[in-house]
């Protein structure tokens, strides 16, 4: 018997019991495989669009990234509109979640469930409870990576 469960009285003790009895086992490892290979394929999906942006609209490698990003939120955005990414969110857990389409999920999301606000009040100012605080973070972590930059470069012109 732990230390923890020593502190419970029996009644306690015998409900422990009872819960870890019936306590439904998670499978990790399937989720974890599920999460990494509809992840990995989010990323063959932005792969493709990149090339697309580089053979068919002459882009080199450094300039299409702007767009595949920009083109992958938009299609997580209209998926989540017609209730799609909901689906494969509830499927691949992370591997929904980590990518830039979770990003653009989650904007969107909260600008569908506020539009009965309105326009401005609700979907407006609820697409920014999430956007503006990533906003705020890229833009304070690119001044502070600049300013170590510049200083590290003052340092080795020295």
């Amino acid at each position: 018997m732990s230390k923890k469960n020593k502190e419970l009285t029996p009644e306690q003790q015998t409900y422990q019991e009872f819960e870890q009895q019936r306590e439904l086992k998670r499978p990790v490892w399937k989720n974890c495989m599920i999460a990494f290979l509809v992840g990995g394929l989010f990323c063959i999906v932005g792969q493709a669009i990149q090339l697309t942006y580089i053979h068919f609209f002459n882009f080199t490698e450094v300039t299409a990234g702007n767009p595949t990003v920009a083109t992958m939120i938009f299609i997580s955005m209209l998926l989540t509109g017609f209730g799609v990414y909901d689906r494969i969110a509830q499927f691949a857990g992370a591997g929904s979640a980590v990518p830039v389409t979770g990003f653009g999920n989650a904007v969107i999301s909260a600008c569908i469930e506020h539009k009965t606000e309105g326009l401005v009040l609700g979907v407006g100012s609820n697409m920014f409870k999430l956007a503006g605080s990533v906003i705020l973070f890229g833009v304070f972590s690119a001044f502070v990576v600049a300013l170590i930059k510049t200083i590290v470069l003052q340092i080795g012109g020295l």
